[in-house]
């Protein structure tokens, strides 16, 4: 990669690790619902003046549904108490869901580097299942282990757009999303506390959420499609194991977190486990149809 390239990918990855934090900021003064409804409302924004994609309805809605409920689930359980830092290394696992879920629905042969790296990413999961509870519940990090499982799932779909341009994909995707988000913050708050909420945002909240919506979904998402398309993917996506680290590292210096060392020694195996899928498991052809 060129060194100007290079610089826009390690660009990326600060932004979607930054994301996370200023995530958890914005939720001080709204909820996960309003959040992202807010957030995709200005990503949409573009769709003014970008021609819609040329992408079948159903691969579209599906996508659509899928990043709601990722999104929803990720902010839900940083604001029911699950660090930040952490989210970012639970949400980054989808690789791991993406190589099983083509395997299992595709018919790809995952290569032994990647199933090593799936055991062991799976071991430093397990390894943070056994801290859950001190500090957050079950349920808060059941939850937001749905978040990887539904990224996976955009993936495989996401596969049926590689000739879309980036940038006008999200921005058209965003505005399909809201009218579910539209829905599920009136049903979680109610239009008392949204317009409450709305009329008594902070300068600070204000400029987070443009950094998620401006800085992590439509710039970073169109500096990342643009990489994919000059690059293979085997040079450019594991530059995103990047995001962990300084969704991590910045959570501990703006928020405080700290991890206990069971914990910090599963998310460093989740991300080594990452590692191995990512820079050494490329994934083997279909096997034949039989019959």
């Amino acid at each position: 990669m060129k060194p100007a390239d290079t610089a826009l990918a390690v660009l990326v990855a600060v932004i979607w690790g930054l994301g996370f934090v200023f995530t958890r900021y914005a939720l001080t003064e709204m909820s996960p619902s309003l959040l992202n409804l807010l957030r995709f409302a200005i990503t949409a924004l573009p769709c003014l003046l970008l021609p819609r994609p040329k992408l079948a309805w159903p691969v579209w809605i599906g996508i659509s549904l899928l990043l709601v409920w990722q999104y929803l689930t990720q902010t839900y359980g940083i604001a029911h108490g699950v660090p930040a830092g952490l989210t970012a290394v639970i949400v980054q696992s989808q690789a791991l869901f993406t190589v099983g879920f083509a395997a299992l629905l595709l018919g790809e042969r995952p290569t032994g580097a990647q199933l090593s790296g799936i055991a062991v990413a799976a071991c430093g999961l397990l390894m943070i299942c056994l801290t859950v509870g001190y500090d957050f519940t079950v349920l808060a990090f059941a939850v937001t282990m749905t978040a990887p499982i539904s990224f996976a799932f955009t993936n495989l779909l996401l596969r049926r757009a590689r000739d879309v341009p980036m940038l006008d994909l999200f921005a058209w995707i965003s505005l399909a999303s809201l009218p579910p988000l539209a829905l599920a913050a009136w049903v979680s708050d109610g239009v008392p506390a949204i317009l409450q909420s709305l009329t008594h945002l902070s300068p600070g909240v204000m400029g987070a959420m443009l950094a998620l919506s401006i800085g992590s979904t439509t710039i970073g998402y169109w500096i990342w499609g643009r990489l994919l398309h000059a690059y293979s993917a085997a040079q450019v996506v594991p530059f995103a194991l990047l995001v962990p680290f300084i969704g991590a590292g910045a959570s501990s210096l703006v928020f405080g977190e700290t991890f206990g060392p069971l914990r910090l020694a599963g998310m460093l195996i989740v991300v080594a486990g990452l590692a191995i899928m990512l820079l050494f498991g490329r994934a083997r052809p279909p096997l034949p149809e039989v019959g």
